[in-house]
């Protein structure tokens, strides 16, 4: 909360679209590493979302009876019915929330039931990005093309241009941040957490003692389409454009980076890689405009190989490390010769 005093309004700006894909790498975080579920297709959610308020904002600014200045370039001559009841901003927000959530629930019942899994699901939802792409793109008079949406001139009340408009927009990602990493965190401590993890660990298993995996699996999927649909709806106002180059498989492949990046087994760890890799890439890209991919994907490859659980993971073992040096070693770290107990007396069999 004090990078408002700290940092000029456009890397305030740069820090908030930063935490616009934390969000998103913290859906990320839950589906594949605390379910195991690998989503290559996250940017479909993400669009989902973005699309879905950049359709409210369009509307707002043309004003009421008036076609979108995209819509008029394009030769339409009325406006289309799906984007009639994006003129109210209760249902452009519900719709960010709620229609990513339901097409990820409505996928998972109908892969997870068949027990696709593994690589197999990875390759799908990376399938169902490339499709929505290639979708948006020839949709010039209703999803604006190639060239998505952009120029909004007034989000809710103000001019997304404004140094005061950036400091707003900042505070609203970031508590919407904060939030939904409390909510993951909870669900994760909640008997349902458990459970996910146990599916992940042991999808057999789980289904000998009684459970539906598939149930669990489909429920934490839509949790986290959810999440990036509510990334995509913030990343909108803070950027001001939403575009298919932003949800095909290059950009969801870049979001499963970050979360390796960060550490996938720790949903703090997730989120900080979504910062992380875009702080990179922003940062490389000024200092060496001819070579930062280069440098973004060596980031990436020294991370992994130092330490395969991300950065997450290699402050754990630190800290575990560090608090050894403290207090010595436990009387539990002295091997006991086999067949004695706690006591130090001999285990008789039983006979």
């Amino acid at each position: 909360m004090v990078a408002p005093a700290v940092l000029d309004p456009f890397r305030l700006g740069l820090l908030a679209k930063y935490l616009c894909f934390a969000i998103a790498a913290l859906g990320i975080g839950l589906a594949w590493g605390q379910g195991g579920m690998l989503t290559l297709g996250q940017g479909v959610f993400f669009g989902l979302g973005g699309y879905s308020m950049a359709m409210y904002l369009k509307l707002h600014d043309a004003g009421p009876g008036n076609l979108p200045d995209f819509m008029v370039w394009s030769g339409v001559e009325r406006l289309p019915p799906l984007w009639k009841p994006f003129s109210s901003p209760v249902f452009a927000i519900a719709a960010a929330v709620i229609v990513p959530a339901a097409a990820a629930a409505l996928l998972g019942l109908l892969v997870f039931r068949q027990r696709v899994r593994g690589a197999y699901f990875a390759i799908l939802s990376q399938a169902l990005a490339a499709a929505f792409t290639i979708w948006l793109v020839g949709q010039q008079g209703l999803t604006g093309g190639t060239n998505g949406l952009t120029h909004f001139y007034d989000v809710f009340g103000r001019d997304p241009e404004t140094d005061g408009a950036k400091r707003v927009f900042y505070f609203v990602v970031a508590l919407m941040l904060g939030g939904l990493y409390l909510l993951a965190h909870q669900l994760m401590k909640s008997r349902f957490g458990r459970l996910l993890v146990a599916v992940r660990d042991g999808e057999d298993r789980v289904r000998f003692l009684g459970y539906d995996p598939a149930t669990v699996k489909t429920v934490a999927f839509a949790v986290s389409a959810a999440m990036a649909g509510i990334a995509g709806a913030l990343y909108v106002p803070v950027v001001g454009i939403i575009s298919p180059s932003l949800l095909g498989v290059v950009p969801s492949i870049e979001l499963v980076v970050a979360v390796a990046i960060g550490g996938r087994f720790s949903l703090a760890g997730a989120a900080l890689g979504g910062v992380l890799l875009n702080w990179a890439h922003t940062t490389f890209s000024e200092q060496y405009p001819s070579g930062w991919v280069y440098l973004q994907g060596l980031m990436f490859i020294l991370v992994i190989m130092a330490a395969p659980g991300g950065v997450a993971g290699a402050a754990r073992w630190a800290g575990e490390a560090i608090a050894r040096r403290r207090t010595g070693p436990g009387p539990s770290s002295v091997p006991e010769p086999a067949g004695s107990t706690a006591h130090g007396q001999k285990e008789v069999a039983a006979p």
